[in-house]
């Protein structure tokens, strides 16, 4: 194999694949070094996929063992087997970590086992089973990821003391459960169990959950989670954690009144957050400036310290997505190419798959106030839409932030049925500048979850319909 390429692309998750793959379309020579032994990063392995799958399932089972009753379709003797369910789970990542190996074959990307490292910024090595092979290429790209964090003191023995991966691969049922951590991970973690039998308590060191959410939908958030049945702890850091020879002993202060508490459970999860995988890269030597948590520094044209070398993910500032991290991919692979590679940062939306899902995209409340914005709010509840009325799923709203004179939309922010999916049509309105009267003179079907988008628009000039 000639060991010669225009771009070889450390880390096979979404960025580093997909960027590979655009790469390899725009008629640049492209190989991608992936560890792991399959492709798709944390995200298809461990993370984004297999943790909607368990979503998805509980909550298939939740109903039909809470609501099916009720809605007239009657089934008896409903039993959980985790087993299968696990199966299920591990089925979905296989085809889905074949497809883009098939998708490197098609494109013509080499697909490099091992580990790499670069040793100038030329050149990276591979390391696989202690061979190591050397590569030249004239653009290097890292997108190395990211992996969890914990707590000082704290060890993740993926035993008792787990972190996220721990959580998707549980044997059985935790009897209790508890979340350190009230953001994104240990929220959908925590729904997954819950609906799956567990007693879930989260842990938060603020005052609310999913910190830097918009404050309207963080509480209407805390307030249904709650009455699903997830206990909080909020206000409360985490000090020590016991393991004993089946189950840990938590210790947290209540940072209001210095009191200490303890709770018990068979199994901890840390979900503190994450931390870039750059170590090992030997970034350091080759003057590669990283900022103090480790993250790469790059310009706007994702180059570091050294032109030839780029970075991209959750390796860089911004939020660790998996769906950024491909538009910086392509955007690298287009920028490599002689274009112009673009990602528009106020447009990247959030989501969080719990049910009911949370949805948010550009400035909260919170953000615009700080800087001084004037700003224009419109909401409608999805009570009041005929699609939630009619399939009983009426929690949450739909949020619009518009800018006082312009009336241009800034921020949307939702709680609801399959809003993970409506706020594809906020990014591309505001993608192209649109306004709430842009979006309110947009005809949308009905009965659709998608009207309450409609409604909130209308509402920011006290125009909705049907509230």
């Amino acid at each position: 194999m000639d060991n010669n390429f225009d771009v070889i692309v450390i880390g096979g998750g979404p960025g580093g694949y997909v960027c590979a793959i655009r790469s390899a379309q725009l008629g640049l020579k492209t190989a991608c070094i992936e560890s792991r032994g399959t492709l798709g990063g944390t995200c298809l392995n461990v993370g984004c996929i297999p943790s909607k799958s368990l979503l998805n399932l509980s909550e298939n089972y939740h109903s039909v063992l809470k609501d099916y009753n009720g809605l007239g379709i009657e089934v008896e003797n409903i039993k959980l087997n985790l087993k299968k369910m696990m199966m299920r789970k591990e089925k979905s990542v296989s085809i889905l970590t074949k497809g883009v190996e098939f998708l490197f074959k098609k494109n013509k990307v080499t697909y490099l086992k091992g580990k790499g490292s670069i040793i100038s910024p030329n050149k990276v090595s591979v390391e696989n089973g202690g061979k190591k092979i050397d590569y030249n290429s004239k653009n290097i790209v890292i997108s190395t990821g990211s992996k969890p964090s914990s707590l000082p003191k704290i060890n993740i023995d993926e035993k008792i003391v787990v972190s996220s991966t721990g959580a998707l691969s549980f044997s059985k049922v935790p009897k209790n459960l508890i979340i350190i951590g009230g953001g994104y991970i240990g929220l959908e973690m925590g729904s997954i169990w819950k609906r799956l039998g567990a007693n879930v308590t989260v842990v938060e060191y603020l005052d609310h959950i999913v910190p830097g959410m918009d404050q309207d939908i963080s509480k209407e958030f805390l307030k249904i989670l709650t009455k699903q049945g997830i206990n909080f702890k909020l206000n409360s850091k985490v000090t020590r954690i016991n393991v004993q020879r089946d189950s840990a002993i938590v210790e947290y202060i209540n940072n209001q009144t210095s009191k200490k508490e303890i709770m018990e459970g068979d199994k901890v999860l840390v979900a503190v957050g994450r931390k870039p995988n750059t170590k090992d890269l030997n970034l350091d030597k080759l003057g590669v400036i990283c900022d103090k948590n480790d993250k790469v520094k790059v310009d706007k044209n994702f180059r570091t310290s050294k032109k030839n070398i780029y970075a991209i993910g959750d390796v860089i500032e911004g939020p660790m997505l998996a769906h950024k991290a491909e538009e910086e991919g392509i955007a690298v692979a287009e920028i490599i190419s002689g274009q112009a590679g673009h990602v528009n940062y106020e447009v990247i939306p959030g989501v969080i798959y719990t049910s009911p899902e949370v949805a948010t995209i550009g400035k909260t409340e919170g953000e615009l106030s700080r800087k001084g914005v004037k700003y224009k709010v419109g909401k409608f509840p999805f009570l009041a839409n005929p699609r939630a009325k009619v399939n009983e799923n009426t929690e949450g709203f739909v949020k619009i932030l518009v800018e006082d004179k312009t009336d241009k939309v800034l921020g949307v922010h939702m709680i609801g049925p399959n809003v993970g999916d409506l706020i594809g049509e906020i990014a591309i309105a505001m993608e192209f500048g649109a306004s709430s009267e842009d979006i309110a003179r947009t005809c949308h079907a009905h009965p659709t979850y998608s009207e309450a988008i409609k409604e909130a628009a209308l509402a920011v000039d006290k125009r909705a319909i049907h509230f």
